[in-house]
Formats: C-alpha cells, sequence, structure tokens
C-alpha cells in the first residue's frame, strides 16, 4: 500500500484504502436467547416439517372429503362419530367409509380423513353428526411442511438475526446457532485536557465525549467496542498503549492529537508501529480535516479529531461502513419508503391495519409493494415481509397504482431479486451461490402456478416452475401462453427431476407400480394437490391406465384409496408416508431421500427457470444465468439425489 504523506486525501480514495481490508472471519456458537442481531455464519436448513403432520385449521370434525360431496342443507350426509383429536392428543385409529372424527383446531388429522368440516355446518345426532355442508379434499387442513419443509434453508448465512428470524429457528427447534464473531475494536480518547464522566471537574479540563459516542456507535453497527481510556499526550505512553491493544483488538479507534503541531508526535508514533505505517494524514473534507489512518502489520488504527462533532463525522463516514461490512450487518438505510401499489390491498373496515408487503424494485427503480398473505398460524409471514403499511379506519382499500408509506422493519433491504415459484433443494443451491457473490436474494415458494402468476405481476424476477400441460405432454412452455407471458418473459433451461412413488423404508408392502395402487385394497395414498405439476403427472399416468382398461379416469381413481388425500407440499406427502398417515406417496426423490424412504421411479420432469424480461439486465438475474452454466454448480446439482443435469443447462429455451 502506497505511503501518503501530509496530502490531503480525497474521501473516495480513504474509502477505496480501507476496502481493501477483509472482516475479521472468526465464528462462535451462541444460544438462540443471546443471538438477536447477531450475524448468521451458515445457513439452516430445517430437519422438520412445520407443522410436522396435517393438522385441522378449524373446530369441527375430519371426513373422508368423497362422503359429503353430495351434502346441503335440504339432503344433509349422516356420518357416524367414532372418536376424538385434539391437541397433543390424536386419534390412532382410521376414519373408514362414513365415518367421523371430533376435532379441535391444531389436532393431527386421523389416517384416512382428507377434510375438516366446520362445527357450525353440523348438528349431533346420538353417536352420529349431520352434515350441511360438502367438504373439498383438503378444506381447512394445514398439511405437513405448508409453512416450512424439512431440508428447506430458513434463515440464510449473513442474516442479522432479528425477532423474526428468531422465531423461525425456534420453530425448527434450533438451540444453537453460529454466528460470525464481532469484530473487536479498541476505543481511545487522547490528551490531557479530558476527564471520565463522574469524576470531578477540575479548571482547564472537559469532560471525555468522544469515547462514549464512538463507542455506542461501534455497538449499532455491529462491533465489540471496548473502553480502553483516555491517553496522556505522552509519546512513550500512547505507543505503549497502542502497540498493547493492536494485539487484543481487529481494530483501533482514537480521537484528538491528530492535527497539525500535535499531530506530529501521532503521525511518528503510527509510522513506526508499521509497517506500512501511515497511509492517510488528512482528508479533504470538513468536518474532519485531520483525521489519519495507519496500517500495523495488518491491523488498521484510524484517528479521528478530537472535537465531538468531526470525530463523529467521520466516523459516521468512513468507520462506520467499515465495521457494518466487517459486521456483516447492511447499511442503515430509510425507515420509509415510498412505494406503489402493485395490485388492489384490502383492510378490514372499522380498525386500523398494519398490513405486511414485500417490496420489488422494478426496471425503472420504481418500488412496487405486494400484499403479504398473512396467518396466526404461519410463522414466516412476517420474515417475508419487508414491512407494512398501515390503513386508517376509514379506509378499506388501495388501489393499484396508488402510492403507498412502507414502515420498513429492521434490517429490511429491498431485495436485488426476487425468487418466487416452485421449491426445489437444486435452486437452493443456487441461490446459495448466488449469495456467496454479494447479492440479496428473497425467496417466497408458492408453487409452479404462484411462480407463473408472480412473474405475470411483476412481483418476481425468477420463478422455478415445472408444470405439465396434459395435452401436449410439454413442460413450461404451454403455461407462459396460457398467462399472456409472451414477449414479458423468457424460459431458461434448468434440469430434470425424478417423479415417483414414495414409500416406507425397505418398502415393506412390496409396491412395485401404480398397478399395485390400482389392484389392492391394503394401500393408502397421500396425493398432491389438484394444480401442482406433480398431481397432472400423476393424473396424467392414471389417464392412461384408465385408456388401456377402457374405463372412465373418474371410475379408475375410485379403485385408489386415498385418491383424494391431498398434500401441498412434496415434504408434506414424504411426512405422511414416515408418520404412517399413508402407506404410499406421490412425490420427488429428493424429498423421499430427505426423510431416509425409499422411492419407485415412475417418470423424469423439467424444472426450469421463468425470468422476466424486464429483468435480465439486472445484475443479480445476469449472475444467476451465468451460475446455471458453471461446471461446478452442475457438479454440486449432480450431488443431489433425484437430479439430472443436461448439456443444455442455461439456455434460453423460449422467448
Amino acid at each position: 500500500m502506497r505511503k501518503v504523506f501530509r496530502r490531503l486525501s480525497d474521501l473516495n480514495e480513504v474509502l477505496t484504502i480501507l476496502a481493501r481490508y477483509p472482516p475479521p472471519e472468526r465464528v462462535e456458537e451462541v444460544a438462540l436467547s443471546d443471538a438477536l442481531g447477531r450475524v448468521l455464519a451458515e445457513d439452516v436448513v430445517s430437519n422438520v416439517d412445520v407443522p410436522s403432520f396435517d393438522r385441522a385449521a378449524v373446530d369441527g370434525y375430519a371426513v373422508r372429503a368423497e362422503d359429503t360431496f353430495w351434502a346441503d342443507e335440504d339432503n344433509p350426509i349422516k356420518l357416524k362419530v367414532i372418536g376424538k383429536s385434539s391437541a397433543g392428543h390424536p386419534f390412532l385409529g382410521e376414519i373408514g367409509p362414513n365415518e367421523a372424527v371430533e376435532i379441535a383446531t391444531g389436532a393431527a388429522i386421523p389416517k384416512g380423513a382428507n377434510a375438516v368440516v366446520m362445527e357450525e355446518y353440523t348438528s349431533k345426532e346420538g353417536s352420529h353428526i349431520l352434515v350441511y355442508r360438502a367438504a373439498s379434499p383438503g378444506g381447512h387442513i394445514h398439511g405437513a411442511g405448508s409453512d416450512i419443509r424439512r431440508g428447506e434453508t430458513v434463515v440464510y448465512r449473513g442474516t442479522v438475526l432479528s425477532a423474526r428470524e428468531i422465531g423461525v429457528l425456534a420453530a425448527v427447534g434450533i438451540e444453537r446457532v453460529k454466528v460470525f464473531s464481532k469484530p473487536r475494536i479498541g476505543i481511545f480518547s487522547t490528551g490531557d485536557e479530558l476527564v471520565p464522566p463522574g469524576q470531578p471537574l477540575e479548571f482547564g479540563k472537559i469532560y471525555d465525549v468522544n469515547s462514549f459516542t464512538i463507542f455506542s456507535s461501534v455497538k449499532r453497527d455491529g462491533g465489540l467496542p471496548v473502553m480502553l481510556g483516555i491517553l496522556p499526550d505522552s509519546y512513550e505512553k500512547i505507543k505503549e498503549a497502542l502497540s498493547d491493544a493492536l494485539e487484543r483488538s481487529d481494530l483501533v479507534l482514537l480521537s484528538g492529537s491528530t492535527s497539525v503541531g500535535a499531530g506530529d508526535i501521532m503521525y511518528k508514533i503510527l509510522d513506526e508501529l508499521g509497517p506500512p505505517g501511515v497511509l492517510v494524514h488528512g482528508i479533504a473534507i470538513h468536518p474532519g480535516k485531520p483525521t489519519i489512518i495507519a496500517d500495523s502489520g495488518g491491523k488498521l488504527i484510524i484517528g479521528l479529531p478530537g472535537y465531538p462533532t468531526s470525530a463523529l463525522t467521520i466516523y459516521n463516514t468512513i468507520v462506520s461502513p467499515l465495521i457494518r461490512r466487517w459486521s456483516r450487518k447492511p447499511e442503515e438505510g430509510e425507515k420509509m419508503v415510498r412505494a406503489i401499489a402493485a395490485e388492489r390491498i384490502f383492510g378490514e373496515k372499522g380498525r386500523k391495519d398494519l398490513l405486511p408487503v414485500h417490496l420489488v424494485r422494478v426496471k425503472n427503480q420504481e418500488i412496487l409493494a405486494f400484499p403479504v398473505p398473512t396467518g396466526s398460524e404461519a410463522i414466516t409471514t412476517l420474515s417475508r415481509a419487508d414491512g407494512y403499511i398501515v390503513l386508517e379506519k376509514n379506509q378499506e382499500i388501495v388501489e393499484e397504482g396508488e402510492e403507498v408509506l412502507v414502515y420498513l422493519y429492521e434490517g429490511a433491504r429491498i431485495a436485488d431479486v426476487s425468487v418466487i415459484g416452485s421449491h426445489c433443494l437444486g435452486l437452493e443451491l443456487i441461490l446459495s451461490e448466488l449469495r456467496s457473490r454479494g447479492h440479496y436474494v428473497k425467496t417466497v415458494f408458492l408453487g409452479s402456478t404462484g411462480g407463473f402468476k408472480a412473474i405475470s405481476r411483476k412481483e418476481a424476477d425468477i420463478s422455478g416452475v415445472h408444470a405439465l400441460d396434459p395435452e401436449t405432454g410439454q413442460y413450461n412452455i404451454p403455461f407462459i401462453e396460457s398467462f399472456s407471458l409472451e414477449g414479458k418473459a423468457v424460459l431458461v433451461r434448468g434440469y430434470v427431476r425424478e417423479q415417483g412413488l414414495i414409500v416406507q423404508k425397505g418398502n415393506p408392502k412390496g409396491i412395485k407400480s401404480i398397478r399395485d395402487l390400482l389392484e389392492r385394497d391394503d394401500l393408502t395414498i397421500i396425493n398432491r394437490n389438484k394444480g401442482s405439476g406433480t398431481r397432472i403427472l400423476f393424473d396424467s399416468l392414471l389417464r392412461k391406465e384408465a385408456e388401456e382398461e377402457g374405463i372412465p379416469f373418474d371410475e379408475l381413481v375410485k379403485r385408489i384409496k386415498g385418491y383424494w388425500n391431498e398434500a401441498k407440499s412434496h415434504s408434506a406427502v414424504a411426512a405422511a408416508v414416515y408418520y404412517g398417515i399413508a402407506d404410499v406417496g406421490i412425490g420427488i426423490r429428493t424429498a423421499a431421500r430427505l426423510y431416509d424412504l425409499d422411492f419407485i421411479h415412475l417418470a423424469d420432469e423439467r424444472y426450469d427457470f421463468l425470468i422476466r424480461r424486464d429483468s435480465i439486465e439486472k445484475p443479480a438475474v445476469k449472475d444467476f444465468m451465468s451460475l446455471l452454466t458453471e461446471p461446478y454448480v452442475k457438479r454440486r446439482l449432480e450431488g443431489l439425489d433425484g437430479i439430472k443435469i443436461d448439456e443444455d443447462m442455461g439456455r434460453i429455451i423460449y422467448e
């Protein structure tokens, strides 16, 4: 590094010099209760599903939806009540045809049930109930993994842990976390005139202000400040104290004794503590001109001006960004931002609503605000939001295109790239690499259909999608047309995932193929929800079986026990098999592997990436597309069980 002697340095030059110093790479483990404000040193992957079982969303009765399809107020369906399921006390039997189990909110769904009828749509008749409204498969059920899925990365390396993230970590059973150690910052004030607060103030003396303002600022910025006291104007004592402090600190800050005259002494001391010694002596800025910066064997010493206003100004200008970078904390930004409502946002009349929103920056730097779906059962609701808008008691609607004031949550940042769509461990791996390149990535996993919708609304830059069109046998491209995304999005080749039957370890029931589901009555399946790519694929395979037998599709599926039992994620399917709720699940090999279950291959599917056309020039999106072609990324993806890589991964296949 070049030594600068008594030449005023440009501010940008100073910032460039400080940017060369990397953060200390120390990691420590702390209890979750002590993790507030700390910066996570590794990705945290959930080893459980949240919830870990299918549970009731309302009080009522667990039923087989197909038993209630024709129920109405004039023609109620009569079901026998065979037991009760309450929170923590599940019903351990199995519901058969025309049977029901009384169930409380939060209780486990019994085997055989695939819906909950709300209590208000029933009446009791001895040991039976009368059902006055038809239930739909999956109705009023929170599926296993519907909030958090096993194998999902719930909090990422580099995240500043707020109460929201700590709640998510607690929800998946994490007791201790690895965090980056705070950079240790030694703090001196210098000058014979200084006295610590609390002591008598003699004539000609003043109280030390800088130690406390700098201490508080370092603490705010994520550093570990250590108050080292007041140094007298003594060459020997200053040099000795600084030498000792450098042994125990990552950075030493001192204030005072940097101006002309006294600065000659400080300059000499700091230069002798090198090499390389003094890097900067004076900055072309006001206030703060006499700032001095030195390097002693790779450790920085920064001398701030003595006047409190000047010292704090320089601290905030050059030191704060350095410590926040070392602490892995984002630069402090505005607490409020103005945004445009991307769609109609509804409040509730008669009350003041604080509505969470997700922010996306679009091509023209305009910020769009999207409402975040809320629910008291979802621990991740707030972690997905960037802030909230306020709707007063007399305001029910914010119209699309209306400007809104967004109050940002602590640590909230507007993402460099927004990824919304189907969840996949392969995508998680790619996004981890993207984050390592310094990009702030926001992810929300809503499924393939949710991904197409998010791209259409400009809410997402990238969506992982795997939607099969049974008419053409094509993946994803027909949906670009059905969502009117021609010219608005491009489809980039991803990879292949294996779909099949998930069965218990060792396959104790000897299941071989779909034919077993059609021909045996001792097997209960767990299906995927309508509209999911997996459900479309499974139904397509079943239609071929129906055609071969020459019978209607609706007749064929009546032979499959549990066909109407729906799960909303691959993880929920695997959980149902793992816990014995079902004998067979329809899902991907990767989910089976997470639960150490066996897998029977049925078909390969395409998992591609839909990218909004006006996002392609975003640096983060460019890096994402670049990663898809990197050989080492492909090797890591191939290491995931159930994923196969194509030669043309990363190529635009539709535009």
